[in-house]
């Protein structure tokens, strides 16, 4: 198994790419800790894992508050004596707001979607380094890259911000044994906060500029998570993986 013994937090598991990645983890033999602000749904994926004989624990987590990510990291390392991998999963659609310069959203994506990833590549960090090292892999997204439309700009720059705090990461904690990584996934199923992304009107005209001509799956992105967090990708560190179809190649 290619996590076999690996200590894991995956931030926003109670759903979608989050939860996929979590199970894919688990089965691979990591210990699994599903963190997120939704109990029930924590909790039953949490107990789906161990009822297929996997190690898992749901821990709840607002990726906002700094206190959580303590808690959650503190609370892993003492139950299984270390933290091997962080995936921060968490966040939020740019794309259920109508108003484009809504400034409210700007802060709740901006807080979501780059400072829980600051607040929990920190506390990884910290954890981490005492013990020679490990992985961080970062879901941005190809709006990271890119501008698209239908989109409020703060998911964008959220995402953007993502990347490159990620290679920031990467080139600051090298040397601590810490790789860091992000994965960007194209049209995706839609997630529990997406908007016009979701509508079947829209939906058509937006994969018409995917070279493969269909949206991707959250299995697919869990994979290519899975072998950025694997040591089979120990020398890649700072690196950017699109998973989308070929849209970044148009």
């Amino acid at each position: 198994m290619r996590l076999e013994g690996k200590v894991v937090i995956v931030s926003g598991a109670a759903s979608g790419m989050g939860a996929a990645t979590a199970r894919l983890f688990a089965k691979e033999g990591a210990k699994v800790v599903i963190a997120d602000v939704l109990e029930e749904e924590g909790r039953q994926v949490a107990a789906d894992i161990t009822r297929a004989n996997g190690t898992a624990e749901f821990m709840r987590l607002d990726v906002t508050n700094e206190d959580d990510w303590k808690a959650v990291v503190d609370a892993t390392t003492q139950k299984f004596g270390k933290l091997d991998i962080l995936v921060n999963n968490a966040g939020i659609s740019g794309s259920a707001v109508s108003d484009m310069l809504d400034t409210d959203a700007w802060d709740k994506l901006m807080a979501v979607n780059s400072r829980g990833v600051f607040l929990g590549t920190k506390h990884a960090v910290l954890a981490m380094e005492p013990t020679g090292g490990g992985s961080i892999v970062n879901l941005s997204s190809i709006a990271g890259v890119t501008g698209s439309e239908r989109t409020h700009m703060g998911y964008q720059a959220s995402k953007g911000a993502v990347r490159t705090m990620t290679k920031s990461t990467a080139v600051q904690f090298g040397g601590d044994g810490i790789r860091a990584n992000s994965v960007h996934p194209g049209l995706m199923p839609p997630m529990r906060t997406s908007g016009i992304t979701a509508d079947p009107v829209v939906r058509p005209k937006t994969l018409e500029g995917v070279p493969l001509g269909r949206a991707g799956e959250i299995d697919e992105v869990a994979n290519a998570v899975l072998f950025l967090a694997s040591d089979e990708a120990s020398y890649i560190t700072g690196a950017e993986l699109y998973v989308d179809g070929g849209y970044l190649a148009t």
